[in-house]
């Protein structure tokens, strides 16, 4: 009985092991077929055209996700019928998130494009006269446009043609050692005596001027009507230093304003007025109105900010009349200071000379001093490439004298500071607490790199729990899109939305911020703000941990009751804006709302029933208006969100010039506290 059961466990391992000799010869034979299949595969993959493979990498980077991923995504959502505009899934533009791979170039690992986008096929314009179908039809244009814009700049065929006509523009400029405009010549040029070169050390400008007579002035803006009859006589000229070149498709920052008023304004003086002025944001005025600067007072270049041009012995004395008699009484009689009266008169001939010294701006009439002006911050003497003349003057002559020869760069990319310091962090796997989309335009280059320099370099966002990222539209010059791409690759830290940029649809790139804020990086909440302000990321963080966590929210320097202007330069028309109050909104420099008021934009704006106003603030007020419907919002005001320059203690800052920036960034790293730099 042993004896067969020990031949029946033997044959129990024969067949054993057979089988496992099966299983192995069919091992082999698949895997000599799957070898050569994948070699073939990778083979061609490999072949693709660099071109192509470049446009992969850069624009639609995708990879083979595991099952583990592959069941933790969500599934695409698919867009409702004639959706004029809508919001990508996250699949469709993800950026590769490999935290245990070797790190890649950087350009590759982050998003370029918004997920912002048009579907053109399916827009069908109505002839409805309303503000919102004519917000469309500007949308469908500007994306039309700016697709082929795009196109043939990730064709690189306009690169070569841009180098070209560069390389040929600085062998035909020049920059010429002086200027001289006779008075016509001068207003042929339509009064403006353009500096190629800017200004230097040592550089002088002499205008030989006549002011006008004095004549009544109407307008209510400016005169101070009498008796409901009679006006005011008035009699000035502006002088502006203006930065031509700084900016491309905005107003150029005057960077010396020169304003004598012989009739004198509101203190029924005469007065000098002396400022700046940076995107439409005039700084502190420097004013003299005819008694000197204290002595205690900071000079520029050894130079009295004000000379005095009264004599002490006339009825506007320092000393009251009755004082003045008291003394000539008693016999203690006082030298008379003979100064002279005003620099300007009318029908009389002047000549001013207009100097750049190492601290600030010298002028002098008729050869004696009369105002200096320091420089102010965010200015420099090179930007000051054009000198304009307006208002009650007859211009004689202009001569521009030891001006630089060598010509420096004027293009806006030559800010850019290609160094690994300031390439944005990748993005993290999980939720961030804050997204602050900063809306941008093609050409700031300049602004963009100094936020990089200063606030961007926050211990928040360089930890990745605050993510921080440029939401630029395209430009109306090629050369500035070329840039931008390199910018965008190099530093990682720049979203362009492909459509031609414009005033009017702004509102598109804060859409893209909200896509952007609750699909790529699913922020707690998402923050706007603009390229020129300011921000102080923690402050601003705990000002939003202010409301409870369980709570909607919308925070920023609230605006009540607001009615829209129906006449000037941001007139808002009836059909664009039929109601006659806004709803709240917060100031468009910075505001913050939660991830499920994002999330409710992006999705109203899918489905088409986001209703578009061209003033983004305004829009984002009448959609957490729209959204407070249905879940309670909590509103949140501040004034710390400074709408117009800088305040004490601000959380945001506005109007920020880059100089200003950085200034600002080193005070707070200094002395631990915000500090504004209004002044040199």
């Amino acid at each position: 009985m042993k004896k067969t059961n020990d031949k029946f466990v033997s044959l129990s391992k024969q067949r054993s092991v057979q089988v496992l000799f099966c299983i192995g010869f069919v091992y082999l034979l698949l895997m000599s077929l799957e070898i050569p299949l994948f070699l073939k595969t990778a083979t061609s993959l490999s072949s693709l055209p660099s071109e192509l493979n470049n446009n992969i990498n850069g624009f639609l980077p995708f990879q083979l996700d595991s099952e583990e991923e592959l069941q933790n995504k969500e599934s695409p959502i698919k867009p409702k019928d004639h959706v004029p505009f809508r919001v990508a899934q996250k699949s469709s533009f993800h950026p590769i998130q490999q935290q245990q791979q070797p790190k890649r170039k950087l350009k590759n690992e982050y998003k370029t494009i918004s997920g912002l986008i048009f579907q053109e096929n399916s827009f069908n314009i109505t002839s409805g006269k309303d503000g919102f179908s004519e917000l469309q039809k500007s949308a469908k244009h500007a994306w039309e446009v700016g697709r082929k814009f795009w196109e043939e700049v990730e064709s690189g065929k306009i690169e070569e043609n841009i180098d070209l006509e560069k390389k040929n523009r600085s062998e035909l400029s020049s920059c010429p050692h002086s200027i001289t405009l006779t008075g016509s010549e001068f207003g042929e040029k339509g009064k403006l005596l353009v500096l190629p070169c800017g200004l230097t050390l040592g550089s002088h400008i002499t205008l030989v001027g006549r002011p006008y007579d004095a004549h009544s002035e109407h307008n209510p803006k400016i005169a101070l009507v009498k008796d409901g009859s009679d006006s005011v006589l008035v009699s000035q000229f502006m002088m502006e230093l203006k930065g031509l070149k700084t900016v491309d498709g905005e107003d150029p920052p005057r960077i010396l304003h020169f304003n004598p008023r012989l009739k004198g304004d509101w203190s029924g003086k005469p007065v000098i007025e002396q400022n700046t002025c940076y995107r439409m944001q005039w700084n502190t005025a420097l004013r003299c109105e005819g008694w000197k600067s204290k002595a205690d007072e900071e000079t520029v270049d050894g130079q009295v900010k004000c000379e005095k041009w009264i004599r002490d012995d006339d009825n506007r004395s320092e000393e009251s009349k009755a004082k003045w008699w008291l003394n000539r009484l008693i016999g203690r009689t006082k030298k008379v200071t003979v100064d002279w009266a005003f620099p300007f008169e009318e029908k009389k001939l002047f000549v001013l000379t207009l100097s750049a010294g190492l601290e600030g701006y010298h002028v002098h009439v008729d050869g004696r001093h009369v105002t200096s002006f320091p420089y102010r911050t965010g200015f420099v003497l090179e930007d000051a490439t054009g000198l304009s003349l307006n208002g009650d003057i007859e211009v004689h002559s202009i001569f521009a004298a030891s001006l630089p020869t060598s010509h420096p760069s004027f293009e806006p990319q030559r800010h850019l500071e290609m160094s690994s310091a300031w390439q944005a962090p990748p993005l993290p796997d999980g939720p961030v607490e804050l997204f602050i989309g900063i809306l941008s335009a093609g050409n700031h280059f300049a602004e963009r790199m100094a936020v990089r320099k200063s606030w961007m370099q926050s211990k928040l966002i360089k930890s990745t729990n605050v993510i921080a990222r440029f939401f630029v539209a395209l430009n109306g010059r090629k050369e500035v899109n070329v840039e931008l791409k390199k910018e965008a690759e190099f530093f990682g830290d720049i979203v362009i939305v492909p459509f031609m940029d414009s005033y009017d649809l702004v509102v598109l790139k804060t859409v893209a911020i909200c896509e952007y804020g609750v699909r790529e990086v699913s922020a707690k909440y998402v923050m706007k703000c603009d390229d020129d302000t300011f921000v102080r990321v923690d402050a601003v963080l705990k000002e939003a941990k202010k409301v409870p966590e369980n709570k909607s929210l919308y925070v920023g320097n609230m605006n009540y009751y607001h009615k829209p202007l129906r006449d000037g330069k941001w007139a808002v028309t009836y059909e664009e804006w039929p109601e006659e109050a806004y709803p709240a909104y917060a100031n468009g420099p910075g505001y913050i709302v939660s991830s499920d008021i994002a999330q409710f934009i992006v999705s109203d704006f899918e489905k088409h029933k986001l209703r578009l106003f061209k003033m983004e603030d305004v829009s984002m007020g009448m959609w957490v208006e729209q959204f407070s419907n249905k879940t309670l919002v909590g509103y949140r005001h501040s004034l710390r969100f400074c709408q117009f320059g800088c305040i004490e203690d601000y959380l945001t800052s506005h109007y920020q010039s880059p100089r200003q920036m950085i200034c600002m960034w080193e005070k707070l790293q200094k002395k631990g506290k915000p500090q504004c730099c209004n002044m040199r």
